[in-house]
């Protein structure tokens, strides 16, 4: 019910989800793009709730309905002693993986914004910090991170925000041009710390949560640091992009992804396309649902 709200009330967000599915799959018709949006608000829903309900788990409650896959990867991570950068994004349920995963004894950090509202920030940092995590401000990402991969600790990091430069580098995400984050690659080449893919998401399959973590990076450094950079951070994201294509209505769709284009390209929202979208996939869609 919150999802569909959402999805019903805030149309410039729904018309910018489906200008952004219309970017990453194409060749999807309107009608199943529209699917999939739809779905994803609905996970946006459960997303909220879960959210509102954390402070109620426990590890013994949450044995039926969440569960590792390649937890080893971290260890083995871990074991290193150089820290761990977790791959992330807006994807299936991010809150909720950080939380399980310091609810199951392993604290790990978490960059994130202030927000406006310290009473909100108070209570949104009381939840994700109830069993152990703590939070790096984005003010504070370079000095934060480093001093955790001293330590040999765990940070997540969302990679699939907009970004602009100099913060920013430009790299292939659904074969366009995307600003992403440079800074997980920076730190990851200075200290050495592994670089640990994982996701938490919802199996329609098995009724429950997988918190997957994936094979850390395999990643060979040159004498050109710039250079370096920008290929790991190609390599993140096209890590994260793989795991949207087989999720896709669990990605945060709603973000202007592609927000900040390379000099001289026009903007890929332009005022009122998404809107034609929009009626023109609800108009598939229906024609779909009376065949």
């Amino acid at each position: 019910m919150l999802g569909a709200a959402f999805y019903h009330l805030h149309a410039r967000l729904r018309t910018v989800g489906l200008r952004n599915l219309a970017l990453a799959f194409p060749t999807f018709s309107p009608a199943e793009r529209l699917r999939i949006l739809r779905s994803h608000y609905r996970h946006l829903g459960w997303h909220f709730a879960e959210f509102c309900r954390m402070t109620r788990y426990t590890q013994a409650g949450s044995a039926d309905w969440i569960r590792y896959e390649g937890f080893e990867h971290f260890q083995r991570a871990q074991a290193a002693g150089k820290g761990v950068l977790i791959l992330t994004g807006h994807f299936g349920a991010w809150e909720l993986s950080s939380f399980y995963h310091s609810l199951m004894g392993h604290p790990m950090g978490l960059v994130a914004r202030r927000m406006d509202n310290p009473l909100l920030d108070g209570f949104v940092r009381s939840i994700r910090c109830r069993h152990g995590n703590w939070i790096i401000p984005r003010d504070q990402f370079a000095r934060g991170l480093l001093e955790a991969m001293r330590n040999g600790r765990s940070v997540g990091i969302l990679m699939d925000t907009n970004m602009t430069p100099p913060e920013g580098i430009f790299v292939p995400f659904f074969g366009l041009p995307a600003c992403t984050a440079s800074g997980l690659a920076r730190i990851a080449l200075r200290t050495g710390a592994a670089v640990v893919p994982g996701f938490l998401l919802w199996h329609h399959d098995e009724s429950r949560y997988v918190l997957h973590f994936a094979p850390a990076l395999q990643f060979e450094e040159t004498a050109d640091r710039a250079r370096d950079i920008e290929r790991l951070t190609a390599q993140c994201t096209a890590v994260l992009e793989s795991w949207i294509r087989r999720y896709p209505d669990q990605w945060l769709w709603i973000h202007r992804r592609w927000k900040t284009r390379p000099a001289g390209q026009p903007s890929l929202y332009p005022a009122g396309s998404a809107s034609a979208a929009h009626a023109q996939a609800t108009n598939d869609s229906r024609s779909a649902q009376k065949e």
